[in-house]
């Protein structure tokens, strides 16, 4: 069975890719001959290729204007939107630290970048009628951790419902729409998390991270995720070889949610 997954020439934008998951899928597709565009809110230190980078926000309104303009300009049309980009700043203790301010800010980092690119930049692919987004989710909008990211699971579990139900729509008119939903990965940030958990708690990095798999209820296999294989992921569902993939969610997550 040929090896090639049939994306050489096609355009990509995949938001917050220059770090975690974001990178490793930028750097899959890019592998596969894809032309990828990414964007992030500051601009890293060293780019293979500055033209194919644009700095913005993509939780504000004008971020998304930004971003949805360079893929018009930079890449004259789009073939793949993957949407990484996400995160919880939200401080420890539950739903009553949590006030509305917070909650918008989950909302605007995991819901509405996707939202308002999609609605941006959908047409095109409608016009062509051909296209796949791929949404980023989280097995948290299953299996959320109530003490501090109890608002960023919501805004998962919300992406994913707005997911499917565009996924309905679109399908029929050539655009594939996928969910991916990872668990635990071990990025860059979760290393210094784990590095920084380790020295609060007196042990090593191995202890602290087993210590960290054990509170999200053990990973069967053992061990986290890597950006690597998310990316692979990715690249497989954003492919023509998945052409009969729409409208459903892939869990990468080692086991960590129990099913029914």
């Amino acid at each position: 069975m040929s090896k090639d997954l049939e994306l050489k020439g096609s355009r990509a934008l995949v938001t917050g890719g220059t770090q975690g998951i974001g990178k490793a899928v930028v750097v899959r597709l890019r592998e596969e001959g894809v032309k990828v565009l990414t964007t992030a809110r500051t601009k890293p230190a060293e780019l293979p290729d500055p033209e194919l980078f644009v700095a913005a926000d993509v939780a504000t309104v004008e971020g998304c204007a930004i971003v949805a303009d360079a893929v018009r300009d930079r890449l004259g049309g789009i073939d793949i939107i993957v949407h990484v980009v996400g995160g919880s700043s939200a401080p420890a203790g539950g739903f009553a630290v949590l006030d509305d301010n917070q909650w918008h800010r989950a909302l605007d980092q995991n819901l509405f970048p996707a939202v308002r690119l999609d609605r941006a930049l959908l047409p095109t692919m409608l016009g062509q009628g051909s296209g796949v987004i791929i949404h980023v989710t989280s097995i948290q909008s299953q299996l959320p951790l109530p003490d501090a990211t109890i608002a960023y699971a919501a805004a998962k579990a919300a992406l994913s419902n707005y997911s499917k139900g565009l996924s309905k729509e679109v399908s029929p008119k050539g655009v594939r729409v996928v969910r991916v939903s990872p668990g635990w990965v071990e990025t860059e940030a979760a290393v210094r998390l784990v590095t920084e958990l380790a020295k609060k708690s007196g042990t090593d990095y191995e202890g602290a991270r087993q210590g960290l798999m054990k509170s999200l209820g053990g990973i069967p296999i053992g061990r986290p995720a890597k950006p690597k294989e998310v990316a692979d992921l990715v690249t497989f569902l954003a492919s023509p070889r998945a052409s009969s993939i729409t409208g459903t969610e892939y869990v990468i997550d080692g086991g960590t949610v129990p099913t029914a």
